[in-house]
């Protein structure tokens, strides 16, 4: 199972990358040598087969890297199926409300703090026999809980979104939330500023983590400064992009 919570506990900071596109099974253990932390599986937007995911996360397991989903809604069967696959957390899009919140961790975790379904035999509890109230016990929680805030109602429902109890983190979506807020793209906005330092704050308040995804190292380090600790820096795409436009550039002005 993951030590992701347990380091972040410890007040280290973590680093994952979004994957977007390639479902290799593969890319969990290039990740891994590569030193990210984690990686967050986007099934949001992405088009991933769940098959593929569960591979996905099968080899993360042997890696030693914990996976993690972003989900599209928060359904039973989607968190449940990618739970039992062996994602380490989930994300949680968009969310705004205390009964979105409540509704994951009530899918997420075993009672009595949730309700998840039991099914022990599966690629989570790597096929190995276990004691069920033990191993529920310890997956609650391992298991981490963020809620991704996107919006002008998400950050003034923060206080009330960090209090509920089995919920781990906060994570701030740039794009959608400047553009909630009529901004954007605009990062350096001091309205987007504010809004950031408020969910840092109510997180830390709270117990909690935060953490926010960003496609530029300068841009993150002044949020790892502020005290964001659970961070996602580029994604599958965007790092070989970045890298095959940057070589091919130097290459063609030969």
């Amino acid at each position: 199972m993951s030590n992701l919570k347990e380091r972040l506990r410890q007040g280290k900071k973590v680093t994952g990358a979004m994957v977007t596109l390639f479902d290799n099974p593969d890319l969990a253990q290039i990740l891994k040598v590569c030193g990210y932390d984690f990686f967050i599986v986007d099934c949001e937007h992405g088009s991933f087969d769940f098959a593929a995911v569960a591979k996905l996360f099968g080899l993360a397991r042997m890696a030693g890297i914990p996976g993690l989903v972003r989900i599209n809604e928060v359904k039973r069967e989607a968190v449940l199926k990618y739970m039992d696959a062996g994602a380490a957390g989930i994300l949680l899009p968009s969310t705004e409300t205390v009964e979105q919140a409540k509704a994951l961790v009530e899918y997420a975790k075993y009672a009595p703090l949730g309700n998840r379904g039991v099914s022990l035999t599966r690629m989570h509890t790597g096929y190995e026999k276990v004691t069920p109230v033990d191993y529920m016990k310890k997956s609650n929680e391992e298991t981490i809980l963020m809620l991704q805030i996107e919006s002008v109602a998400g950050v003034e429902n923060i206080e009330q979104l960090m209090a509920v109890e089995g919920i781990d983190a906060a994570f701030v979506g740039p794009n959608d939330l400047t553009q909630d807020m009529g901004i954007m793209g605009q990062k350096d906005h001091p309205r987007f500023i504010e809004a950031v330092d408020k969910i840092i704050a109510s997180a830390k308040k709270n117990n909690k983590f935060s953490g926010i995804h960003l496609m530029s190292t300068d841009e993150l380090e002044v949020y790892i400064k502020k005290g964001m600790t659970l961070n996602l820096w580029s994604s599958d795409v965007n790092l070989l992009m970045t890298l095959a436009k940057e070589g091919l550039s130097k290459l063609n002005s030969i």
